[in-house]
């Protein structure tokens, strides 16, 4: 019998609050028990990772328990790191008078709104390169948003870099062969992800220019690669998690149909945290009442996924042996 967790990359994602990294921590412990070797990822700023393993983790690889390594990843701090290797990359490829326009432009970068995203989607490539290589599994805790991940299949959003740079040298003609063979011939065409690029695309380009080509060609083969891997449904699977509650089942429905759009491989949905029937008292009963709607709700708006039901707890999730128990209750529901 196979399970999600014999995928090679798994994508936790949902509201806040719902119960994402409860989720995605137990899926870890699941896998090892299954004898998988597993890498987890927080790309959560709030970093909760950490409080559910009661251990520090950090921007460093850290080992959480037998077969589970964890590794946090922080946003602002993506940002700053990329900023200052394209910083680098820049002032190798362009004249000194030009250092002060290009450190400007990184002080304006940094407070774009895509900035964070166009930084974690380069650190999260990088990760699960390093995932496929050394581990059986990498569990993203926080998937990337189905905007976010658009990113990776708009044409112009490595294009646009590219056009930076060729501003930035317009004496040296040869650089707008590196654009040429970095935008698909469709242009805009969303359906068509960036062309994969040429092998052979620098040949008889001059050092400096070959070196600017290498650099993007490099970048947009990894975002390329990441891209596919997402999409890939044999290695790839994504896990939404959601609450019985009006704004969690709102936002899940607009999340799944932006997913859809961009065939990304929806498993299914964990309903956390519903009711359990010998919960008493005319409080809960009535809670109840208003949740069997809710629960309704979901079965209509989700009648094509798989859903994972998980009851609401006594106590609060934590540690391996709390972790282990919502394992099991995974495990009972069909993951």
């Amino acid at each position: 019998m196979s399970h999600l967790t014999d995928k090679r990359i798994l994508l936790v994602g949902g509201k806040g609050g719902v119960g994402k990294t409860t989720v995605s921590s137990a899926l870890a412990l699941l896998a090892a028990r299954r004898g998988k070797k597993v890498l987890l990822v927080s790309t959560d700023p709030a970093h909760s990772l950490a409080d559910a393993f009661g251990c520090r983790i950090g921007d460093n690889i850290t080992r959480l328990t037998a077969n589970i390594d964890g590794l946090e990843l922080d946003p602002d701090r993506e940002v700053e790191q990329h900023l200052e290797r394209v910083s680098v990359q820049l002032k190798q490829f362009t004249r000194p008078e030009m250092y002060g326009a290009i450190e400007k432009q990184m002080r304006l970068t940094r407070q774009s709104p895509g900035a964070q995203e166009a930084a974690m989607l380069e650190r999260i490539a990088n990760t699960l390169k390093l995932g496929l290589k050394d581990y059986d599994l990498t569990i993203f805790d926080t998937a990337p948003t189905g905007h976010t991940l658009r990113l990776l299949s708009l044409p112009e959003a490595i294009a646009a870099w590219t056009q930076g740079l060729l501003n930035a040298n317009r004496r040296s003609e040869k650089l707008a062969e590196v654009l040429e063979h970095l935008t698909p011939k469709a242009g805009r065409d969303i359906d068509n992800p960036l062309s994969d690029p040429k092998e052979h695309a620098t040949a008889g380009m001059d050092e400096r220019t070959k070196a600017i080509a290498e650099t993007l060609l490099t970048r947009q083969r990894l975002l390329l690669r990441t891209r596919e891997l997402f999409q890939d449904k044999e290695q790839t699977a994504l896990l939404f998690v959601l609450t019985p509650e009006k704004l969690p089942i709102l936002e899940t429905a607009r999340t799944v149909k932006t997913l859809q759009q961009e065939r990304l491989p929806l498993a299914g949905l964990v309903v956390n945290r519903i009711l359990p029937e010998e919960a008493g008292g005319d409080f809960l009963a009535q809670r109840r009442r208003q949740e069997k709607i809710h629960l309704q709700q979901i079965d209509q708006d989700f009648t094509e996924l798989p859903r994972y039901p998980i009851p609401l707890q006594a106590t609060d999730i934590q540690g391996i042996d709390g972790l282990n128990g919502m394992a099991d209750l995974l495990k009972n529901a069909g993951l």
